[in-house]
């Protein structure tokens, strides 16, 4: 899917130090309650530029100028911050989706935010990993804010394919667009699919992904008219 975020990204901060001037507060030096915060801003930046596998709890703790044990005070171990980061990883592409859903288009909603996607994934490719070729979401719990991150991005898939709810019709095909335009990141992201074989543009492809689950929606409500009237 195709990936614009700007604006309304958000990403987690590290809380500034009192200053007479600009001097930004040095890494090393951190109060009570700011190193959860640092630990996640420095872990996305690490997955951002190596995926899931760059982050390192005892280098991250070198890099912000902290004893080896200070982390686990804030995480119990590197998959719970891996959660925290990937919950902010989600919060960011629910961000950029909702963006570009919002932008005018001729388009239709479904079409913008898998282009939107598709951009993301492959512009950000190491977070879209983390995301979406981790352990990070199956080992999260029910109701816990990865969970709930998550469950924002699907939602705006479902909101893009719109009304009307037929029993779970627009689940099943939100689904089906999900997955292919997922499969459509992945492959291109590791070199395998350039379209070239059918002569077709990345985008050009995904465009036809929407189309066929929009269109396939359609028939489906319809038949499911057809059948709730007999």
């Amino acid at each position: 899917m195709d990936s614009t975020f700007v604006m309304t990204t958000r990403g987690p901060t590290v809380a500034k130090a009192k200053s007479t001037g600009p001097i930004r507060k040095p890494l090393k030096t951190y109060h009570h309650g700011d190193l959860r915060e640092a630990l996640v801003h420095a872990a996305f930046q690490e997955a951002e530029l190596g995926g899931p596998e760059a982050v390192n709890i005892s280098a991250l703790a070198k890099k912000l100028g902290v004893s080896q044990p200070a982390p686990y005070r804030h995480f119990a171990d590197r998959d719970a911050l891996l959660a925290a980061v990937t919950a902010e990883a989600f919060r960011q592409f629910s961000a950029a989706l909702r963006q570009s859903m919002a932008r005018p288009s001729k388009c239709s909603r479904l079409s913008r935010l898998a282009r939107a996607a598709l951009e993301f994934g492959l512009r950000r490719n190491g977070i879209y990993r983390l995301m979406f070729a981790s352990r990070s979401m199956a080992n999260a719990a029910d109701g816990s804010e990865l969970r709930l991150a998550a469950t924002e991005t699907f939602d705006l898939v479902l909101e893009a394919l719109g009304p009307p709810a037929k029993g779970y019709l627009r689940e099943r095909h939100a689904l089906s667009i999900w997955s292919a335009v997922h499969g459509v990141v992945m492959l291109a992201e590791q070199g395998l699919l350039t379209g070239s074989a059918a002569h077709v543009g990345i985008e050009d492809l995904v465009e036809d992904l929407v189309q066929q689950t929009e269109l396939a929606l359609s028939l489906a409500i319809e038949a499911a008219d057809r059948d709730q009237a007999k």
